[in-house]
């Protein structure tokens, strides 16, 4: 019990003195902003018009802070299916692939990655992007969205949503589309 609750007090100061030290990153940060008018131009050039890509985000603060929780191995996402996509049918569909599946056909990531649009996009009807670990930005269209919400940490093969008889997938690298035919 006593051992327990050491354990607890050292995780708490460990999860306190990790926070502070974000906190005080962020104040020396906003103040070199408001007195340096060149660092205001590069924090516009570089947040404001330019992709933010999540994953590397997430390894650099993992590298320097470690995880913020610690989660057990036990509560990780088991996978439903580890199966490839079932179609019937592929076609070129503009930037990406358009799939012929069945009614109402699970929808499981491909990759893990972060969650960074969910929404309509061009005639795709509803849509997730997600930043896969991998660097590449996966397009799904014309699913219904399950439980997933924006920023969300999806594991590969996690059910995403569902899909009736079309599912649209564009893959896209640094402002580049890559050939669909690699990934499915």
């Amino acid at each position: 019990m006593i051992k327990e609750k050491l354990v607890l007090k050292r995780k708490v100061k460990i999860f306190l003195s990790k926070t502070l030290i974000s906190i005080i990153i962020l104040l020396i940060g906003l103040i070199l902003i408001k007195k340096n008018s060149n660092i205001k131009k590069v924090i516009k050039e570089n947040i404001y018009e330019k992709s933010i890509h999540y994953m590397n985000m997430k390894k650099n603060y993992e590298k320097y802070f470690g995880n913020l929780l610690s989660i057990n191995k036990t509560d990780k996402t088991i996978p439903v299916s580890t199966e490839k996509i079932a179609y019937k049918k592929e076609t070129k569909y503009k930037d990406g692939v358009e799939l012929t599946v069945s009614k109402n056909t699970l929808v499981k990531a491909l990759e893990s990655g972060v969650v960074i649009y969910i929404g309509k996009k061009d005639d795709y009807n509803q849509v997730i992007i997600i930043e896969q670990v991998n660097g590449i930005d996966t397009l799904y269209g014309n699913i219904n969205v399950g439980d997933i919400k924006l920023y969300d940490y999806i594991e590969k093969d996690e059910i995403i949503g569902d899909t009736n008889e079309k599912l649209y997938l564009v893959f896209q690298k640094d402002g580049k589309y890559l050939d669909y035919k690699e990934y499915i």
